[in-house]
């Protein structure tokens, strides 16, 4: 046990390491924020469907290579977020069904691209670190790590000062409508904010693991808590745990990222649905 703190002192001294654990930190609380929310309205396979069309925009952006795949990935994630929406309301496309379509669209079209226009002689490993989380996360920039604590705050600040008009749609979207609010506009800027969210995901936990970011910890703190207060801090707490602990053990032991961090959330719902059958004996 000495070893593997003395191990973990000697990484927390790289300044890369301490980048990737203030970004991973952010995004996880932000998707806590958001996940209970979206899995309240039975809406969670958003993010697995965003997801995917982010990939299809990096792998676009590589093949044309932009020096920063951002300025593609971003609005191209949140137009798809916005179309999520208004397709999802249509009576002949309903919303699992919008997500199904839009989320193997942008898988094909972004393996296509990387195969076919693709420099790279390792494509399959590209695609496989992408989908499945990278290094990364451990390569991240000053600049970057400043743009997603921009980013962050900014979907904080949003969540703080909407909490109730959240709280209302989450729950019944025609009660608030009846109070003269837009409920719809609501739901718009949810879908876009969580469109951001993937798109900051994305180097943290690859693009078919993102899903567990929003869905793991909501569904853990469900297990304990009874109001949406107390789901949403106590997610926020596991979510963040989950994360930090995940990182600490992929440097140490040199364990891909995402899947040690969605293994940590995997063990915590165990604990946490344990824990609620004690609790109700």
């Amino acid at each position: 046990m000495s070893e593997w703190i003395s191990k973990l002192e000697f990484y927390l001294n790289y300044p890369f390491v301490r980048y990737a654990l203030i970004v991973g930190v952010l995004i996880s609380f932000c998707s806590s924020l958001l996940g209970v929310t979206l899995v309240l309205k039975r809406y969670s396979f958003i993010g697995d469907g965003l997801s995917h069309v982010a990939f299809g925009a990096m792998a676009v952006g590589t093949v044309l290579k932009l020096s920063n795949n951002m300025f593609l990935i971003l609005p191209v994630t949140v137009v798809a977020a916005v179309i999520l929406l208004k397709t999802g309301q249509n009576t002949r496309l309903k919303g699992d069904a919008a997500i199904a379509v839009m989320s193997v669209s942008a898988l094909a079209i972004g393996y296509l691209a990387m195969n076919v226009f693709g420099t790279s002689a390792n494509v399959s490993g590209d695609v496989c670190t992408t989908l499945f989380g990278s290094t990364s996360i451990l390569t991240l920039t000053k600049g970057e790590v400043i743009l997603c604590c921009i980013m962050s705050l900014l979907v904080i600040v949003f969540f703080v000062l909407f909490y109730h008009r959240i709280f209302s749609v989450t729950f019944d979207e025609k009660f608030t409508m009846a109070t003269g609010n837009n409920a719809g506009r609501y739901n718009l800027v949810i879908a876009v904010v969580t469109a951001i969210i993937i798109v900051l995901a994305m180097n943290l936990v690859g693009s078919l693991l993102i899903t567990a970011l929003l869905v793991f910890p909501a569904l853990s703190a469900m297990r304990i808590m009874d109001s949406f207060l107390g789901v949403i801090l106590y997610s926020a707490g596991i979510s963040v745990f989950g994360t930090v602990v995940g990182m600490l053990i992929s440097v140490t032991f040199s364990t891909p990222v995402g899947s040690t961090i969605v293994v940590i959330y995997m063990i915590l719902f165990g604990c946490n649905c344990l824990l609620e059958r004690v609790m109700n004996r």
